[in-house]
């Protein structure tokens, strides 16, 4: 999967890099002044609505109207084995993790892979270790804003080998999204890429 998703960052830069540089190579000296206009500014519209254009919130966006905050939580003192039954439950790799008692405050997230590494490995009993004995910690969380864009969290995610990342802005965590997630996003990228780029050829734009 590693090599799947350099390989797409390596494809997509190489085919939009030579489209690109085909089209600036011809000689503008031999057309008319507009022409040479129209060319530069459509140039310059493909360069902002590329790959890079979109952004983290556009997933939580894309994932329903409850998406911003609706994300399935557990808190510390939860058994793992309760933890673990909910994600089955709701066909989700992993929760977040919040305090016990009224503050609720977010304490870090707990994954598929930390039960399978902390409890199964090990031994240990799921249904007598807390949540928060296994969680990975807040301040140990790498994290993306809404700002973010998708390749970027992208990059994160396969360069730290996670495969789920909070998303927080400047009043706490706001969501989460998957590798699935973000998978889809720069698929939809790539197709709309191809389609503007083809339509630019052709004299669509």
């Amino acid at each position: 999967m590693q090599g799947g998703f350099k390989q797409m960052f390596s494809h997509g830069s190489v085919f939009k890099s030579a489209v690109l540089r085909h089209v600036r190579l011809v000689n503008p000296v031999s057309r008319p002044l507009m022409f040479v206009r129209q060319e530069t500014t459509s140039t310059a519209r493909i360069e902002e609505h590329g790959f890079e254009s979109t952004k983290i919130s556009d997933i939580l966006k894309g994932k329903g109207k409850g998406a911003d905050g609706s994300w399935l939580w557990c808190t510390t003192d939860d058994s793992v084995y309760d933890a673990v039954k909910s994600m089955t439950q709701h066909n989700v790799g992993a929760l977040v993790v919040v305090k016990s008692g009224e503050n609720k405050s977010i304490a870090g997230i707990i994954t598929e892979r930390d039960y399978l590494r902390k409890i199964i490995v090990q031994g240990r009993s799921s249904k007598s270790t807390k949540v928060g004995d296994i969680m990975t910690e807040e301040n140990k969380l790498i994290t993306v804003t809404p700002e973010t864009k998708v390749l970027k969290a992208m990059q994160l995610m396969t360069d730290n080998r996670i495969r789920h990342i909070p998303v927080i802005d400047q009043t706490g965590m706001i969501g989460m999204v998957s590798i699935g997630d973000v998978v889809r996003a720069v698929v939809s990228e790539h197709r709309e890429e191809l389609n503007r780029l083809n339509a630019f050829i052709q004299g669509g734009y």
